[in-house]
């Protein structure tokens, strides 16, 4: 559970060059175990600036993993075990705007999941439980990364709708437009079920979507490869690290719990009554739920 007498830990999820960054100090790579299986990779924890982080690569190292083999349980739950109080989520995204060309760094603020190979919640059967996403990122951590932003020259446009496909192909052009009849602003395969496991374990999260391509829609618009996506994911990535690198002191001196609720999210969540809950379940989840089963 999280101890609110001790200051924050930064959990970054995203891809191996976000963790190079300059003035990082103290790094240990440590494998943590997981009840719910093998995390994406080890844990790489450093500080910054009197900061403490904690890095996961999302696909694991050299990107071994696509995003439907994620193991996005384990991932939450590892980071839950290194005492990570909040995350900040980076990802490469195709852009369903013309306002949002490639290079364009996005604070997502809402989510459409419709992803269907992947476990989508630590509870279930024996121990059940029904968290709020009706507002499913942190405005706290996005005032910092909007602030940090515009420390280091980075354009962040607030606020859009993240379609969270399953992948690993990229869309079709009638899916695509059906996303942007929907008016969503990015596309992406990885922050759903992310986004909902870190609202369970009681976690601060927010996304920053780097725009690498404009998915298959645009007219004026090659269709996608993977050699036109990384060529912008390159330089996505340099100011990634730049971004990443600003906020983290600025998010240093929260004293107490989340304004919002991110840290109470399952104040009145559980719904099994307790002599009736899975003693297996309750122990599988003393990381993700221990303050509030005990």
């Amino acid at each position: 559970m999280i101890d609110q007498a001790q200051p924050p830990v930064v959990g970054v999820i995203g891809g191996s060059g976000i963790y190079e960054i300059d003035g990082l100090t103290g790094i240990q790579w440590v494998a943590v175990e997981s009840p719910f299986g093998a995390p994406s990779d080890e844990l790489c924890i450093g500080e910054l600036d009197g900061q403490k982080v904690v890095f996961l690569p999302r696909h694991g190292r050299g990107h071994r993993l696509s995003p439907s083999d994620i193991n996005y349980r384990a991932n939450i739950d590892a980071l839950k075990r290194a005492g990570v109080t909040e995350i900040i989520s980076v990802s490469a995204v195709g852009s369903l705007k013309e306002e949002l060309p490639p290079g364009a760094f996005v604070l997502a603020d809402q989510f459409i999941d419709r992803t269907f190979a992947r476990e989508k919640s630590f509870f279930g059967s024996g121990l059940v439980a029904h968290v709020s996403m009706a507002h499913p990122v942190c405005t706290r951590l996005g005032d910092a990364l909007e602030a940090a932003g515009k420390s280091v020259g980075i354009e962040i446009h607030r606020g859009g709708t993240y379609l969270a496909m399953e992948g690993p192909q990229f869309s079709s052009l009638a899916e695509s437009e059906l996303y942007r009849s929907w008016d969503c602003s990015v596309i992406g395969m990885t922050n759903m079920p992310e986004a909902k496991l870190a609202r369970e374990a009681e976690l601060c999260y927010a996304t920053v979507a780097m725009v690498t391509d404009y998915d298959c829609w645009h007219p004026g618009h090659d269709n996608v490869t993977v050699e036109t996506i990384l060529k912008v994911l390159t330089g996505n990535a340099e100011k990634g690290r730049g971004l990443i690198k600003d906020v983290l002191p600025r998010l240093r001196d929260r004293g107490e719990p989340c304004a919002e609720g991110c840290h109470t999210a399952l104040d009145y969540a559980v719904i099994t009554a307790p002599k009736a809950r899975d003693t297996a379940m309750v122990t599988k989840l003393s990381a993700v739920a221990g303050r509030v089963l005990g």
